[in-house]
């Protein structure tokens, strides 16, 4: 991709990204490109939130895939979709300052009843908000939201991604299982660590600062801490358990706040 493509096409640092971290565009969690152009078969995330039918069946369904209680089920499930729907933000922003506004209305979720395994991907319409330094702040798209500084880009990636999607999501979920909102929360900011942390090689600025930033702008600073791997690279230390251990097949993931070593 020539530079000015890459300057005009919105979301192109975050693909580039997301491709150096995982080696392919086929992600587990998101549609290759991100962006969905048919959206036939595909779930407004405003009807997993708000809908009657489409929350209680898909934890019904991640209930029997894990073969787990309902509250590990919910925090399984939870921990997935936060990830994947948090990345592109994360990752946008740690590499280019480019952050995909994530409300609930411009995310569309595919589901595979079977495996409660989803899919998603963006509207084409998503709003991305960028600095004024930006090359894409002069393209004239209408998607294009030109905000002052970091302070205001860091206020719109909260609270898109929390006010108006996770927030409403997690007391959706509470009208359908008992599960602490710190546990979830946990899961949220280990996601947001993790994944600046694996994109890491290539990006400007340290990743502990580039993590701490992020965590403090969304308020999930004291949820995990960032401690010294092996070879001295920072690691992620949860502070909650996403409750894989609870599994038939018990689970104890990296970080987890039960290691026991």
């Amino acid at each position: 991709m020539d530079g000015r493509a890459y300057a005009t096409a919105p979301l192109a640092p975050v693909n580039a990204t997301l491709r150096q971290m995982f080696g392919t565009d086929d992600l587990p969690g998101l549609v290759p490109g991100l962006f969905v152009d048919d959206e036939r078969g595909w779930l407004p995330a405003t009807e997993l939130i708000n809908g009657e039918d489409h929350l209680p069946d898909l934890l019904a369904a991640a209930q029997r895939s894990w073969q787990s209680t309902p509250h590990a089920a919910a925090a399984l499930f939870w921990k997935a979709y936060t990830y994947w729907l948090a990345l592109p933000a994360v990752v946008g922003w740690a590499s280019a300052r480019r952050v995909p506004l994530l409300r609930a209305s411009d995310i569309l979720v595919q589901i595979d009843a079977d495996r409660a395994a989803l899919t998603l991907g963006l509207r084409r319409t998503t709003t991305v908000a960028v600095l004024p330094s930006d090359p894409l702040a002069l393209s004239g798209l209408p998607e294009v939201r030109v905000l002052t500084d970091e302070t205001e880009l860091l206020r719109a990636l909260r609270e898109s991604l929390l006010d108006e999607h996770l927030t409403p999501l997690l007391d959706a979920i509470h009208t359908q299982v008992r599960v602490g909102a710190r546990t979830l929360l946990g899961s949220v900011a280990s996601g947001v660590a993790y994944g600046v942390l694996r994109a890491a090689d290539g990006l400007p600025g340290a990743a502990a600062d580039n993590v701490g930033t992020l965590l403090s702008a969304l308020d999930l600073d004291d949820l995990v801490d960032l401690v010294p791997g092996p070879a001295g690279e920072p690691t992620v230390q949860r502070k909650t358990c996403c409750l894989a251990f609870t599994l038939p097949q018990p689970r104890v993931c990296k970080g987890c706040c039960i290691r026991s070593n």
